[in-house]
């Protein structure tokens, strides 16, 4: 295998050798991340989240060459499209016009019907589901968290309401430190069974860990306050709410209507609660599909998937002073947060999912484009990156403006 890339050698041989093997410790690591986050399922449990595959959406093709198109960065560094994509650590690139692929690129280990991790845009696929409950009257985005699952009275989420935990602004004493070894994330990430532990129940379990979160000082509302935590207690509240379990639901209400052409999937922790901030894994082509049901409305070929009004409320709503107090509003200026989206920038009808380590769905209405990005960034959080890949993002969907 002389030659060859590390990561082509990872997971070779039965078994592989000790340095190429890619376990629960090392999964989110480089460079063994190059192989686990297009391999979660097989590293960690998950749940089928079933797609149809009777009425798989084809794709059609308009080619475009977009690789120099520049950009300059909010802190004023100058960059190309083609450069953004090869020094930010893509594992898959997909540009939609009007539907159409203009430009699809696989990297690593990579393929097209292999599924990739999106981290926290797990977070704006389950916001999105969540519309399909408010609308069918059972989930009620002003009613407290406790009405649903009084396993949470007395924690950060009992006195919380749906509205806030959809939109970030609950007071909860959580520090999302994802380096620290010792910390909230770490025994977080331990409970929904993403880091080893010594025995099976030693690290707890992801549901009581959301019922023992510590509340803040201070009002719930008052600030955007990102922490993962919220999310995957979105996913307990929906299944509570449904009593359907979060792939069923969300492969049911979703996935099987947007024409995806290979089931996605979901982590689960020890007692099968699904890790809904961040644990969902699909293919590039399946995200695009996804990212043009929300370009459209909630709708797939003029067919109601997700009410429009809840889709259309994450542009038209939003708190720009809980967003301006928050701890993310220099990543951002002048953004708003709803429903687990990030808003960037609204006259154009443009907002995005963003996950750690370098994923992305990128929306922008008035230039009718769908941006899908999935990476193995080795930080999860890398500012400079972030910034370039932002403003690459921007540049590409104006061209089509």
């Amino acid at each position: 295998m002389d030659g060859m890339p590390f990561e082509a050698e990872l997971m070779q041989g039965s078994p592989a050798s000790a340095d190429k093997q890619v376990t629960l410790a090392n999964w989110r690591l480089a460079p063994f991340n190059r192989w686990a986050f297009s391999h979660v399922s097989e590293i960690i449990p998950s749940a089928i989240i079933a797609h149809d595959p009777v009425h798989v959406a084809p794709l059609s093709s308009a080619p475009a060459d977009l690789n120099q198109i520049g950009y300059r960065t909010v802190d004023g560094r100058d960059g190309t499209v083609a450069g953004m994509v090869a020094d930010t650590f893509t594992d898959g690139f997909l540009v939609l016009h009007k539907g159409r692929i203009v430009t699809e690129h696989y990297a690593a280990v990579l393929t097209a019907l292999r599924p990739h991790i999106v981290f926290s845009v797990s977070k704006s696929i389950t916001g999105t589901l969540a519309g399909l409950l408010v609308a069918s009257g059972q989930l009620d985005p002003n009613a407290t968290v406790a009405q649903y699952l009084p396993e949470t009275r007395g924690s950060a989420y009992g006195d919380a309401t749906v509205r806030q935990v959809l939109d970030m602004t609950v007071a909860i004493d959580f520090t999302e430190d994802y380096l620290d070894p010792k910390g909230d994330f770490m025994r977080y990430r331990r409970a929904s069974g993403w880091n080893p532990v010594d025995d099976a129940e030693s690290g707890g379990d992801l549901r009581s860990f959301l019922a023992t979160t510590r509340r803040a000082p201070g009002n719930h509302g008052h600030a955007f306050h990102y922490v993962s935590p919220n999310s995957d207690l979105l996913g307990w509240l929906l299944e509570r709410a449904s009593g359907i379990k979060l792939a069923d639901l969300l492969s049911e209400g979703i996935w099987r209507h947007i024409g995806a052409e290979m089931p996605a999937y979901v982590t689960v922790d020890r007692l099968g609660a699904a890790r809904t901030a961040g644990g969902m894994s699909a293919t590039l082509r399946d995200l695009g599909r996804f990212g043009e049901m929300m370009r459209h409305h909630g709708a797939v070929a003029g067919k109601a998937i997700v009410p429009r009004a809840w889709v259309d409320d994450i542009l038209k709503n939003g708190d720009k002073d809980a967003w301006a107090r928050g701890d993310m509003s220099t990543f951002i200026k002048d953004g708003k947060y709803r429903s687990k989206w990030y808003i960037v920038d609204e006259p154009r009808e443009a907002f995005c999912a963003v996950g750690i380590h370098g994923q992305w769905i990128y929306i922008d209405r008035k230039g009718e484009t769908v941006i899908v990005k999935v990476s193995s960034q080795p930080l999860p959080v890398d500012e400079g990156m972030d910034r370039h890949i932002l403003a690459g993002l921007k540049a590409i969907a104006g061209q089509f403006a």
